[in-house]
């Protein structure tokens, strides 16, 4: 019997009038694979892959594919985003298997939950050189019954791998060094996409996290390339289809190297890092599109995919349902053609629209549609035209159907939310961003903490079972301290620290100071603890913690900083070799080490008037490079500001590169020059 009805994943849900007899992965799942002597089919995706759904269509909607796997498995359902701890296991399975991963992932496990035979979609018909997933069955179900001895010998044999695999990154002697980070940017750059900007080729992915390391990076060295770059790559994606041009907001990735037609899925997670690294260069570059882009993601966060208990909801689907109980069309909700342009604001609005959006009568997607592009900016006159135009097809737009919206609400991306919502907000004056990010803060530590523990997800309010990972905690801790820093709040510092040491505590490997796993200590044990240094689409747990670790060490009192600076310096330490191997799966890390090479920066300004505005916080907030902790308070009222009196009975500035301070200032000009200083 279907047992996925009360799950409290969204994508498990939508499983849950399957005819296949799905188990969430439990114990007892595991047990009723031993009774039966049968093997475990693991199903993973997330709700909304697209081709996730074409499998669930072909086969899991299909009776007789689903007597099958009754009959001779006991089958799994897992959302990947919320036990990321299986997703990591079992795609690293995958990869060592067959060479290439991804989602849905198909895994064949012994009732000790052992992977034997894994990979990734089949299709309902054999085709293009793919097995059936109806043969794939039959031949495991053979195997099984009748070569026994051949499945324990290869999960033995993967499951050694993994174990290998998670025994964490290996010893070095590099350092967090200028010329290391020199280094890392260059080979960046040595792969950037000469004519379409971004690194690497189709399917195009935004560089989330590497955004805001290179940001940080030319404050640091004043390289005019690297700034290039980071316009280049911001403002390609900014003008293509991967950006939605009517609602803001950006999708997972575009299926061609110049950023036009997107995989129309859109992720919370892609779009905090991107609000971050966007709000950044905005306060950089007061006359680039970054300040639209800023402004429109923020809306987009708080409009499409905000919660009523203030958190943010995981992803908007790619696929939309046109028919009930047919499949969905991919980016059916987004695309244009010039009639139905002309349909809702004219024949005149319509043609100039048509023109400037890039929609053809040929299209640029399929069936003659096109994906709204933006490759001009108005003309002055054409200004308030734009805005007419552009409200209109986002009413017409509202009105079509609508993709799936994932509600499930991921602590750690909601943390990045958060992070990216203060820093902005605080940044470009929006108070009201930084009161969204107060309100999903407020959420998370009421529902997601308990009993002094993080859960990883919720739905409609109501925490799910699964534990927090180490992303969870970092980006938790870290979106806490940028609150802090935006509010001037005491309260988000011993929120932040409470739950850091809770991470210390159980994530730690005990034996490598610096090295960190993605599962706590108490965790369920699987067939290997997994923890991966990399940064992929989400940073590494530990690149995130690494950050958490050194705005700690900036933010708290000399007791708590120098053992949570000892930490961060560990943690960098053994991330270096990431950074030199492999640069682009190294944004995080770039982020926190450059910000680590300034001391880090830390600017204490001390006030009479709290929460009034201030000459001295603009100032800072405007000049300081990404990765320095402002505070400003009344002196004496958080660590930062500890021993930071007045000047003159006028507010002070208090600007220290790690433990070594520059003399108290009281003007913009001096409090600009030392911080310009390198």
């Amino acid at each position: 019997m279907n047992q996925l009805a009360a799950a409290t994943s969204p994508y498990l849900r939508q499983h849950a009038d399957n005819p296949v007899d799905w188990r969430e992965w439990d114990a007892t799942a595991l047990a009723e694979a031993a009774e039966r002597d049968v093997p475990i089919l693991l199903s993973i995706g997330y709700a909304s892959c697209h081709w996730c759904h074409v499998m669930a269509h072909e086969s899991f909607e299909d009776v007789a594919t689903a007597e099958l796997m009754n009959e001779n498995f006991v089958c799994i359902k897992v959302d990947r985003e919320e036990r990321p701890d299986l997703d990591a296991v079992y795609m690293n399975a995958t990869v060592a298997m067959t060479g290439q991963g991804g989602w849905p992932m198909t895994c064949f496990l012994t009732p000790e939950g052992e992977p034997f035979y894994c990979g990734t979609y089949y299709p309902k018909v054999a085709r293009g050189g793919m097995p059936s997933f109806t043969q794939v069955l039959t031949a495991i179900t053979e195997t099984w019954q009748q070569r026994r001895d051949e499945v324990h010998k290869a999960s033995a044999q993967v499951t050694e791998a993994l174990q290998a695999q998670a025994a964490g990154l290996p010893d070095s002697d590099l350092a967090i060094t200028a010329e290391l980070l020199d280094h890392a940017v260059a080979a960046v750059l040595r792969d950037e996409d000469p004519k379409h900007a971004g690194f690497g080729g189709a399917p195009k992915f935004p560089p989330s996290a590497l955004l805001e390391g290179l940001l940080r990076s030319w404050e640091r060295s004043g390289d005019p390339a690297v700034l290039a770059a980071v316009n280049r790559t911001a403002e390609a994606m900014a003008r293509g289809g991967i950006y939605d041009q009517l609602r803001g907001g950006f999708a997972r990735y575009s299926v061609d190297p110049a950023w036009v037609i997107p995989h129309f899925e859109k992720m919370l997670y892609d779009n905090a890092q991107l609000l971050r690294a966007y709000g950044h260069l905005a306060r950089r570059s007061p006359e680039s599109s970054a300040h639209r882009v800023t402004r429109e993601t923020v809306q987009f966060l708080l409009d499409d995919l905000g919660t009523e208990q203030g958190g943010f909801a995981s992803a908007l689907d790619a696929d939309t349902h046109l028919e009930p109980g047919q499949p969905g069309v991919e980016g059916a909700t987004y695309v244009w053609t010039p009639a139905e342009l002309v349909g809702e604001v004219g024949p005149i609005d319509g043609a100039w629209a048509a023109e400037f959006f890039g929609v053809t009568t040929g299209g640029n997607f399929e069936q003659g549609t096109s994906v709204l592009t933006r490759y001009t900016d108005p003309a002055p006159a054409d200004i308030d035209r734009l805005d007419r135009v552009t409200a209109a097809l986002r009413k017409a737009r509202d009105g079509r159907p609508q993709p799936d919206r994932d509600d499930k609400v991921v602590t750690a991306w909601n943390g990045m939310a958060i992070t990216a919502l203060a820093e902005a907000g605080a940044a470009l004056g929006e108070d009201d961003w930084v009161a969204a990010a107060v309100r999903c803060a407020r959420f998370l530590l009421s529902e997601h903490v308990i009993d002094g523990r993080v859960r990883r997800a919720s739905l409609n309010g109501v925490a799910g079972a699964s534990p927090g990972v180490l992303e969870d905690y970092a980006w938790l801790v870290t979106g806490l301290f940028a609150l802090h820093q935006a509010t001037g709040e005491l309260s988000w510092l011993d929120e932040a620290q409470r739950l850091l040491d809770k991470a210390i505590q159980h994530f730690a490997d005990p034996g490598v100071p610096g090295s960190w796993y993605d599962t706590a200590d108490d965790a369920e044990t699987l067939v290997a603890r997994p923890r991966d240094p990399v940064d992929g689409a989400t940073p590494a747990g530990a690149s995130a913690l690494a950050e958490a670790l050194l705005t700690a060490a900036a933010a708290s009192d000399p007791d708590r900083a120098v053992p949570y600076f000892s930490l961060a310096e560990q943690t960098l330490q053994r991330g270096a070799v990431v950074l030199a191997r492999a640069p682009r799966s190294a944004g995080q890390w770039l982020t926190v080490a450059e910000a680590a090479l300034r001391g880090p920066l830390q600017v204490a300004i001390a006030t009479e008037t709290p929460g009034e505005p201030s000459e001295l916080l603009a100032t800072a907030r405007a000049t300081a490079p990404g990765g320095t902790v402002i505070l400003a308070g009344l002196p004496n009222s958080a660590p930062l500001l500890a021993d930071r009196p007045l000047l003159g009975g006028e507010p002070a500035a208090y600007v220290c590169r790690g433990t070594v301070c520059d003399l108290p200032v009281a003007t913009s000009a001096e409090l600009r020059a030392s911080l310009e200083r390198t």
